[in-house]
């Protein structure tokens, strides 16, 4: 899959991301529409990313997938009415 941000960057899922980031990602991709604020946004972030693909242990966020997740949070932040600190 490919994801361009908000600022026009684009990323291979597959090439950018390893498979642990792209279950990461996914379970983001729900949460970027549930999530009933940033905060929740970002915890549920933290634990994904603590957490590992099914319980594996901790993920490194990789530049690629830090660039995807701050986009996720400005989606997040305007669908909210919030503000990104």
């Amino acid at each position: 899959m490919i994801i361009t941000t908000g600022d026009g960057k684009s990323f291979d899922t597959e090439k950018n991301l390893s498979a642990p980031e792209r279950h990461v990602l996914q379970k983001l991709f729900a949460w970027e529409f549930a999530a009933d604020s940033l905060e929740q946004f970002r915890e549920k972030k933290d634990d994904a990313l603590k957490k590992g693909w099914n319980n594996s242990g901790p993920i490194n966020e990789s530049m690629a997938l830090g660039t995807i997740i701050k986009d996720m949070e400005k989606k997040v932040a305007a669908r909210l009415g919030e503000k990104i600190l």
